[in-house]
């Protein structure tokens, strides 16, 4: 069975901004999680944009001492609009993650095209304690299944392909007009990490929900996909009971 991790913005991103991260640590570990995701867009930052070391270890202390372990989702991402690594980047989140005892980091890839620079991608991530992992994002640059596939045979053609690996997140896909399954079908080798959303509206318009029960492709998607990596919550909770649909949903993802 896989372990279910929740994302801070479940509970509602205003809510996050105001009462911070830790106010709903106690709440995951409740309801049956095993992890509890840190959004480092949610996190108060300095005038110079930087999140304090010293707020960070105590976030990760304290989901640690609930039992969980936690997840480091940062808008960094792995390359430059023109394609170049961003390796201070890469860099700044790698240390914001080891502050936070992450066991997984959490990238956008950017604007990656044919050149991985391999060797050094993977001499930036050797060392780290968390996990390096990129997601699939909303923008057609840094979403496509092009993209990521190019990028993992990359690295494969130049002997790291264990220096990286990927976070599927299911809704994402759509908004720049990728089926979820056939990408799922493609990169499931290399996913370690699931975010689980259903996507309601169009275009620009679209949001994040919580798949219905009976969501035959949501379903589709997770059967093509290893059964035994952490699934996470990114969909918003219902407010007027958000414990008891955080439980319910926690149950359900671990037995869908």
């Amino acid at each position: 069975m896989a372990d279910i991790v929740i994302v801070a913005s479940a509970f509602g991103v205003a809510q996050v901004r105001e009462h911070g991260h830790h106010a709903y640590v106690p709440v995951a570990a409740e309801v049956g999680a095993a992890g509890f995701e840190v959004r480092r867009e949610l996190l108060p930052a300095g005038p110079d944009g930087a999140v304090s070391t010293e707020l960070l270890t105590a976030l990760g202390r304290l989901i640690a001492s609930r039992g969980l372990w936690s997840v480091y989702s940062t808008p960094a991402t792995l390359y430059t609009h023109d394609g170049a690594l961003d390796k201070a980047a890469v860099r700044g989140a790698l240390a914001e993650a080891q502050a936070l005892d992450a066991r997984i980091v959490k990238f956008q890839l950017g604007g990656f095209a044919d050149e991985a620079s391999a060797d050094t991608l993977a001499e930036l991530l050797r060392g780290s304690r968390a996990r390096a992992l990129v997601e699939n994002g909303q923008e057609a640059v840094g979403g496509s299944l092009a993209q990521f596939r190019n990028l993992f045979a990359a690295l494969e053609a130049a002997g790291v392909d264990d220096a990286l690996g990927m976070t599927f997140d299911v809704g994402n896909w759509q908004w720049p007009g990728e089926a979820p399954l056939d990408c799922a079908r493609v990169l499931a080798p290399y996913v370690e990490y699931i975010h689980c959303k259903g996507v309601a509206g169009e275009g620009a318009r679209r949001f994040a929900v919580a798949p219905a029960g009976n969501d035959a492709r949501f379903t589709a998607v997770l059967a093509a996909l290893p059964g035994d990596v952490p699934r996470g919550i990114e969909f918003p909770f219902d407010t007027t009971d958000l414990a008891a649909d955080a439980n319910r949903h926690v149950a359900w993802l671990k037995a869908a």
